[in-house]
Formats: C-alpha cells, sequence, structure tokens
C-alpha cells in the first residue's frame, strides 16, 4: 500500500516537466485551423498539484503549478504554494524554457498610467532597478506582475522596520524615509516620468512592449554574457581574467589559409588585408565552449573601411554577425534620409552601426541603438530582420495562428496585425517611405545610386550637434586624449570649423608643419639657405592645401 502511495506521488510530481507537446495535446485543441484560437481560449488550462513541504511549520503543504504563455514573451510555469496548517503562502514563477544564448537589459521610461500597468517578469536570475532613486531588486525568486505591482514589493520591503529605526537609528531611518515618499509618489502616478531596468543574464525576463513606443522609450539590449555569469547560470567555470587554464599557446589572429606553414606563430607584425578572411578562437556566449570569430576587413566605395564579424558554435550551433566602423570620433553626428519609392532603392546597400537609431515615420518603425547591433546589408533585408525580430517578439517563431498568448487582447492582436501588415507592403515595395538613420557617430552610410560628385536625389545627408545626453551615452564626455602639463590625461576639444572640411584639414595642417618646422631648428643643423628653402616649399604646401587646390 505504501508502494503504490509513493508511486502515485512520484507519478504527480513528474507530470509537470513533461514536454510542452503533451501539455498542449492534453488541451485537446482542434486541428480547424478557424477555430484554433477560439479553441484554445475556451479550454480550461492544465494546472497540477503537488503535496510539498511547508518550510514554516515543517507540515505538508500544496503546490500548484501552471504552465501559460505570456504575450510578445514565452512559456512559464507559475507556482503557487499554501499551508492549511500555519496559512503560510508563496508564489513565484520560473521559465519553462531553456537559457538564451545571449542576456538581455530592458530599459523602460515611465510616463503615465498605462505603463504602470505593463506586464513584467522578472527571473530568478534579474536584477531590477529604480534608476531614478538608485534602488535595485536583487536576484532571488521569479515572479510575474506589473510595473506598479513590483514598485508596491520594494515600498513595503523598505516601510517594514521603519519603526524600529525610528528609535534605534533616526538618521537611517530619515535617510529611508525620503527614498519612501519619493517611491510612494511614484506608485500614485505623482511623479512621472522615471526610468526602471531588468537586467537578466539568461535572458528569460521581459517587459511588455507597445506598438506605440517612440523616442527611446522602450529598449531591449541583448548582450554576450561573461565567464562570472555563464558560471552562476551553471553553464560552466568562471574563469579569471588574462587567465589560460587551458595551457594552450594564446591566440593570434590568423588568416583562414595561413600562408605561414608553422602552428601557433605569432601574426602581430602582418597586415590586416581588405577582402581576406581571418579566424579568431573565442568562447561561445552560448555554451562556453571553443567557438571560431571570422573577421574580414570590407572597404566600402566613398565611405570607410568596415569589419564585418560573425560568430559560429559547432557545439551548440550558435550563429552571431556584427559590422564594426573604425577611424576617429567626428565632431558631429549625421543623418541619413532616403526615399523609398522603387524597388531599386530597396536593393541599396545600407550599413546601420550599432550607434545608429532607424525611423520609418510612414511605417510606424523606431530602432534604437543597441537594439540589433550593426548590420551591413540592404533596406530589404534591413527591414526583413526589423520584422522577423518584432514578430518572434510578439507572436514566437511557432506561433502560426497570430494568437499572441494565453492573454493577449483582441485589441492589441488587431494592432499589431495591422503593423505587420503595413511593413510588409514596405518590404514588397508596394508603399512608399523615407527611412532615417540617425547616427551621432556619423559611421551609417546608405549606397548612392549616382556616381560623385553626381548628386542621388532620393538620398539626403546632414550633419548635426550630439546633445549632451549622446556625449555621455557615448563616453566622450569622459575621454582624457591629451597629455597636460601636469603630466595628466586632460580632455581635448574637438577643433572649430569655420569656412568648411577643406580650411578646417588646411588649418590643422599649417599648424602641425609650424610645429615640425620649430623642431627641425632646434634638432637638425644645416645651413640657412636649405632652412629658407625647406621654409619656402612648406608655405606653397600650405597655400594649397588652405585654398583647396591640393587635396591632402
Amino acid at each position: 500500500m505504501a508502494d503504490n502511495d509513493r508511486s502515485d506521488k512520484r507519478e504527480t510530481y513528474e507530470s509537470p516537466f513533461k514536454t510542452l507537446s503533451k501539455q498542449v495535446a492534453n488541451l485537446g485543441i482542434h486541428d480547424d485551423k478557424d477555430s484554433t484560437q477560439e479553441a484554445v481560449k475556451d479550454e480550461p488550462k492544465v494546472v497540477e498539484s503537488i503535496e510539498s513541504l511547508c518550510m514554516n511549520c515543517q507540515e505538508n503543504g500544496e503546490t500548484r503549478l501552471l504552465l501559460t504563455k505570456i504575450p510578445y514573451f514565452r512559456e512559464i510555469i507559475l507556482m503557487s504554494f499554501s499551508c492549511d496548517q500555519c496559512g503560510f503562502t508563496n508564489t513565484e514563477v520560473q521559465s519553462a524554457g531553456q537559457i538564451q544564448e545571449r542576456g538581455a537589459k530592458y530599459t523602460l521610461k515611465v510616463t503615465d498610467e498605462d505603463d504602470m500597468q505593463r506586464q513584467l517578469v522578472k527571473s530568478d536570475t534579474a536584477v531590477f532597478r529604480l534608476e531614478d532613486l538608485d534602488i535595485e531588486m536583487p536576484a532571488g525568486h521569479g515572479q510575474l506582475t506589473n510595473v506598479e505591482g513590483i514598485m508596491l514589493e520594494i515600498l513595503k520591503d523598505l516601510e517594514s522596520g521603519q519603526k524600529k529605526r525610528k528609535v534605534e537609528e533616526p538618521e537611517v531611518w530619515e535617510k529611508i524615509d525620503n527614498i519612501v515618499q519619493s517611491l510612494l509618489k511614484m506608485t500614485l502616478n505623482q511623479n512621472f516620468p522615471f526610468t526602471i531596468t531588468l537586467d537578466d543574464p539568461s535572458g528569460n525576463s521581459w517587459i511588455e512592449p507597445s506598438s506605440t513606443d517612440k523616442n527611446h522609450k522602450y529598449q531591449k539590449i541583448e548582450y554576450p554574457r561573461t565567464g562570472a555569469q555563464n558560471a552562476a547560470l551553471g553553464l560552466g567555470e568562471a574563469v579569471e581574467e588574462n587567465s589560460n587554464p587551458s595551457g594552450k599557446p594564446i591566440a593570434h589572429v590568423v588568416p583562414e589559409i595561413p600562408s605561414d606553414p608553422e602552428p601557433n606563430t605569432s601574426m602581430e607584425d602582418v597586415d590586416i588585408l581588405a577582402g581576406q578572411n581571418y579566424s579568431l578562437p573565442t568562447p561561445c556566449p552560448g555554451c562556453t565552449k571553443e567557438a571560431h570569430l571570422n573577421l574580414q576587413l570590407v572597404n566600402i566605395p566613398y565611405f570607410k573601411e568596415v569589419v564585418v564579424s560573425a560568430v559560429m558554435c559547432l557545439n551548440c550551433n550558435y550563429r552571431s554577425s556584427d559590422v564594426k566602423t573604425g577611424g576617429e570620433v567626428p565632431r558631429l553626428g549625421k543623418k541619413i534620409y532616403l526615399d523609398v519609392r522603387e524597388q531599386i532603392d530597396l536593393r541599396r546597400d545600407i550599413l546601420k552601426s550599432e550607434t545608429c537609431c532607424v525611423k520609418i515615420v510612414e511605417v510606424g518603425v523606431e530602432v534604437v541603438p543597441g537594439t540589433m547591433g550593426g548590420r551591413f546589408t540592404t533596406v530589404e533585408g534591413l527591414l526583413t530582420q526589423i520584422r522577423d525580430d518584432l514578430r518572434a517578439t510578439v507572436f514566437e517563431d511557432d506561433d502560426e495562428t497570430g494568437a499572441g498568448g494565453d492573454s493577449m487582447p483582441e485589441t492589441t492582436n488587431r494592432r499589431w496585425g495591422q503593423f505587420f501588415k503595413v511593413l510588409n507592403k514596405a518590404i514588397a515595395g508596394e508603399t512608399e517611405f523615407t527611412i532615417l538613420l540617425e547616427d551621432p557617430l556619423g559611421n551609417s552610410y546608405v549606397q548612392s545610386l549616382a556616381e560623385p560628385p553626381a548628386k542621388d536625389d532620393r538620398l539626403r545627408e546632414e550633419e548635426y550637434e550630439r546633445s549632451e545626453e549622446e556625449e555621455n551615452d557615448l563616453g566622450i564626455s569622459d575621454m582624457r586624449t591629451r597629455m597636460g602639463e601636469g603630466g595628466e590625461y586632460e580632455k581635448e576639444e574637438f577643433g572649430a570649423e569655420s569656412g568648411g572640411a577643406t580650411e578646417g584639414a588646411g588649418a590643422s595642417i599649417l599648424e602641425g608643419l609650424k610645429q615640425s618646422l620649430g623642431a627641425r631648428d632646434d634638432e637638425v643643423k644645416e645651413t640657412e639657405d636649405e632652412v629658407a628653402a625647406e621654409r619656402a616649399k612648406a608655405a606653397e604646401l600650405i597655400r594649397k592645401a588652405t585654398a583647396g587646390e591640393e587635396e591632402l
């Protein structure tokens, strides 16, 4: 009899962890595609009950589990524990999927009451922050709530023990009370706007997006995990920086077909050539095993050289690509406008750097910097990538019905459907639109169909002054590149432009040659006639450069 009871309990315990396909099969969804969405809504969700130990009174309680799908996100397991003996209750949420290949950080600027009601999934590895108050909720138990709910939980934790602190530690009580009052105003919708972030190395946390988000209000940035983060997730062992635990020679960038037959030969003195493939071993962001980083230097006509990179792992099939541009930091940012009027415009080459913001007003698209990384593709390819990424976020890759999960409202579903309909027309060339690339570093590019010096009527470029916020985000405000008199690095201001780029270049060359000639007078002993002749040549060169007669 006891064996039968244990067997029943074992079956009950294992059932919540069946595969998703079996869970869906138990729902009895009809095969008729036209009635699939209605059938999913009508069928009750499967709730599993498990007898489990209460950690409060050490008696047996009950844990209930529900497998559900969050709109725009993925499947999760909701868990609720209750004990009839002592009344203790607890709730938690866990991801029903696997650890994602990259970590994810969400940023939301809360501006109204609707933003306070956005759904939020915080996994047990995620860190939630209120940036304006510098408050952080560390990684802990997972939860499914909304923005207002998680802020109320923080408020509750801060208020606990305040009466005791007021008596024993009045200074600490006063500091916490100031934060509590500010947080209370936020929860009462009296202190807009403010910014929240949710950072999860496992990539399994989420803040609900909206099709109306504009002007960098909502951002999702994916990033490769560090060795310490992978170790914390159980994906590998932590490796200290600059260590080489394998004992193998430190890797160097080597051509894909090396010209030097000797293995492990340093390539430090080899020039990186355009069009040549280079390979570098690197840890895989997904499984931490050795992967291959392939690099190629590409020269874009009438623009600059860029480095196209791709990571490929043969162990977990992880793949990613990126584009990096080089060169100095320009004084001004750049905006590029492209009027797409026919199919040939969709086939133009386009380079979107990782600092570039993409806006298409007619379609309602805005891609903030850092969201997609660098991309070197065509206009059609860029729009297709934006559509696929958004659709995977909203409906999931396997959601052929467009239902968007268990609880997506019909109005929201229709709004997203209309958005993708307009975007598909733009990709197919059935509607005219203007695409704007706004890059504070000027590292983005759109192919011109006219050979210079002729102008392309559908392509316009303009420079603009970077804002203080952009300077801070890019780290330009903190750059120290010039050695001061005291032996410390100091900030070097950008030179003022007056009369165009040629005049600015001529002035810079003039100053450099003056310094060069001054040093030469001190260091090189020549006759007066030779020095005069050298100065005359330099003066003529400076005159031509300033007048724009010679390209330098």
